[in-house]
């Protein structure tokens, strides 16, 4: 496998955590920015990655396209020098919704994004997309195995050689459930709090003769939710102990004026490679 090593960060203290007069820069609902804590926070990353050593940085960054996490991966994109992907993969969890309210909203194209982010490389195409419709806990975990099982192959098929260290950018609930899917363990507990890195290594052997066994349950954990690059150390920590969702009995309303708008695309974007050829 020519990945090595994922470095999985959540995004920097939010706005809306310290005022309510706050307005979303893209116009989307439920898209504030970073705080001015949490551009320091993404600044104290950026420093962290540029003192390792080269052979230990990651050479890109793949970011739920939400504003705070692009605005989280900026720094260290400019401070390593590496592109930022917008992956729709890696985006918040939303609970799902009540029927007749709408649908969940959903962020802008890499390219649309782009005018607000020139670090963004809009030649990568997001390879999942989850349902506009929301998740309970087990859909949640399932988008994630689902998208790891495209992400890493694909990243391998196009970068070959180019990438062995990757930094995923997202949210506290798709953090955990990406590490508990490249782990394989459902299990594993941990809080994922604002700015804090989980470090995961692909295991040398046994990973298994699928792509799906190679990805799912092939990684280590050599650090889950560690803060030790942070000067103020962990800031708003969450676990899945402190969701409200339980068997997908709690829902929320989607967003006004889209009750008619389809849910689409949705789940993996990968063509087989027989249909590129």
């Amino acid at each position: 496998m020519t990945l090595e090593t994922i470095y999985i960060l959540r995004h920097g203290f939010r706005v809306n955590w310290v005022t309510a007069e706050w307005k979303s820069v893209t116009g989307l609902p439920r898209d504030p920015q970073l705080a001015a804590f949490g551009e320091v926070q993404a600044k104290e990353v950026a420093d962290y990655f540029l003192s390792l050593p080269e052979d230990q940085r990651p050479t890109a960054i793949f970011s739920s396209p939400y504003y705070r996490c692009l605005q989280t991966s900026k720094p260290t994109a400019i401070a390593l020098g590496i592109p930022i992907y917008a992956e729709h993969g890696l985006t918040e969890w939303y609970y799902p919704v009540e029927p007749g309210t709408g649908l969940h909203p959903r962020p802008s194209s890499a390219s649309a994004l782009k005018a607000y982010f020139p670090e963004i490389d809009d030649s990568w195409s997001s390879v999942w997309y989850p349902s506009r419709k929301g998740e309970d806990t087990a859909a949640l975990h399932d988008r994630l195995a689902g998208f790891v099982t495209a992400l890493v192959p694909e990243v391998q098929r196009r970068y070959a050689g180019v990438h062995k260290r990757i930094l995923l950018v997202s949210h506290a609930a798709t953090v955990i459930a990406l590490a508990r899917e490249l782990i394989g363990d459902r299990g594993v507990s941990f809080q994922a709090a604002c700015c804090s890195l989980t470090v995961l290594d692909h295991k040398d052997a046994g990973a298994g003769d699928s792509a799906r066994r190679a990805v799912v349950g092939g990684w280590t954990a050599r650090h889950l939710g560690d803060g030790g690059h942070l000067k103020d150390g962990l800031q708003r920590p969450w676990g899945f102990s402190d969701a409200a969702i339980v068997d997908g009995v709690v829902t929320e309303h989607g967003e006004p004026g889209t009750e008619n708008e389809e849910d689409e695309p949705v789940g993996s974007q990968i063509i087989e490679l027989s249909s590129r050829m």
